[in-house]
């Protein structure tokens, strides 16, 4: 089935969004969706309201996932969309996957200390809805709001990045792990934001390959964080190595985002959807 406004990758407050999956839902239909998915970060937890929240507003959903993965000293985000929610392989690899979070949170705090930044930790806890999932947006959110930074921007050029107070580097999934425990319960998966990662040629070019060689098959083109240079280029890596095409605002929040559920541009006609092979998956 051909979706006009499919948006494919958006967060609640099950991982690091300010909005419940039943708010997203109706959001998501307002603004003209007819294919979502929630792709909470290393997740699954909010999936069954997603679902019965998309099917009480007359929403198509499709399953999902944004699952954090180390690759070549950065973090990488794979989305896994269409796969099975309770398949074994998957909840136990996301469960991993979130350990740590608590210690590195802490961690970050402490450094924030050194910089004259106190009780971050406590602050961040604040604007947590799920414990485990405790992330950088949440310190972020808690910087701005007890006036240190003027927005998250901010944040994230003066703290919380590589190099700056407050980074604390942690140990994701495999790149291999991640894409096999989306593939092993029936779904794709999926490059996210490619150019935010910043890597070199060859760098991209191994992450592709690699990515491919475990099972994966499609890449974001249009999202949230891609200008129209960026759509335009992924475009064409999709032409290169024949991935299907993605396309996610990536929302977090009204007050945060970028881009609003269902505002994104149309993919290039010429590159096959990822949704194409996921229709006996759509809810």
């Amino acid at each position: 089935m051909n979706y006009s406004n499919a948006d494919l990758h958006c967060h609640s407050v099950i991982s690091d969004g300010t909005l419940t999956p039943e708010v997203l839902a109706k959001r998501a239909k307002s603004n003209g969706v007819d294919l979502w998915s929630l792709t909470d970060h290393d997740e699954v937890g909010g999936q069954d309201r997603a679902i019965k929240a998309a099917q009480a507003v007359g929403l198509n959903y499709l399953t999902g996932t944004e699952v954090s993965v180390s690759f070549a000293g950065k973090t990488v985000h794979i989305v896994g969309l269409g796969f099975d929610h309770n398949q074994s392989s998957i909840v136990s690899g996301l469960r991993a996957t979130r350990e740590g979070r608590e210690l590195r949170a802490r961690d970050m705090s402490s450094q924030l200390e050194k910089v004259g930044i106190g009780g971050a930790y406590e602050g961040a806890l604040k604007y947590v809805g799920n414990p485990d999932l405790i992330s950088r947006t949440h310190f972020a959110r808690f910087l701005v709001d007890s006036g240190v930074c003027s927005d998250t921007s901010e944040v994230f050029r003066k703290y919380l990045t590589d190099g700056k107070p407050g980074f604390v580097e942690h140990k994701w999934a495999a790149l291999s792990d991640a894409v096999h425990w989306i593939t092993q319960a029936s779904g794709i998966a999926v490059i996210a934001h490619p150019a935010r990662y910043g890597f070199t040629a060859n760098e991209e070019y191994a992450l592709i390959t690699e990515f491919m060689a475990h099972g994966g098959t499609a890449i974001e083109v249009v999202t949230g964080s891609h200008t129209d240079a960026e759509a335009a280029r992924y475009a064409e890596v999709a032409r290169e190595f024949k991935l299907l095409a993605s396309r996610g605002s990536d929302f977090h929040s009204p007050n945060e985002s970028r881009l609003d559920l269902g505002t994104l541009t149309a993919l290039p006609s010429d590159l096959t959807p990822v949704w194409t092979m996921l229709s006996e998956r759509v809810h």
